[in-house]
């Protein structure tokens, strides 16, 4: 028997000045995304922004339906979107963020977490994540795919 530790580096920052201002930018236009989300049922509304190669920025949010299963994340909006309109750009960097109270930042859930370590690998270079809910206790990941080590490879396909 072997154990293997799977670590990631996760840096907190206290406050949003901290940030980059381009770290800044995503945040403000994640925030911005807030308004579209339609989340009726849970009230728990996800805004999401990625920032492109060439400093375009695309938004998505989550978007709820009566039948569960049918809605989709605030992250995979965005990053479909992104994938739909500039197909041969890549994506350096994606914020999340929630009007929800929380002391902590968000977390995507499994199924975007999947979305975004494929997306890296797709364009072949790290999506820089910053994960917010308030002004204080910021977290960023150089990685999509620290958040998910042992996702599910499309290589397996092809077996």
């Amino acid at each position: 028997m072997e154990k293997i530790a799977i670590s990631c580096i996760l840096t907190v920052y206290n406050e949003i000045s901290s940030l980059s201002n381009e770290q800044q930018q995503l945040i403000v236009a994640a925030t911005g995304a807030l308004e579209s989300a339609y989340a009726p049922y849970s009230k728990f509304k996800v805004g999401a922004a990625l920032l492109m190669e060439d400093d375009t920025i695309v938004t998505g949010s989550n978007q709820e339906n009566a039948a569960y299963p049918s809605g989709l994340c605030a992250e995979r909006v965005a990053f479909f979107t992104a994938a739909s309109q500039f197909p041969n750009k890549k994506i350096k960097a994606v914020a999340i963020t929630t009007s929800y109270p929380m002391d902590q930042p968000i977390a995507p859930c499994g199924a975007c977490r999947q979305v975004m370590a494929e997306y890296e690998l797709k364009q072949d270079s790290a999506i820089e994540m910053i994960l917010h809910a308030n002004q204080q206790n910021i977290y960023t990941l150089q990685s999509c795919r620290d958040m998910l080590p042992l996702y599910f490879s499309g290589e397996w396909l092809k077996q």
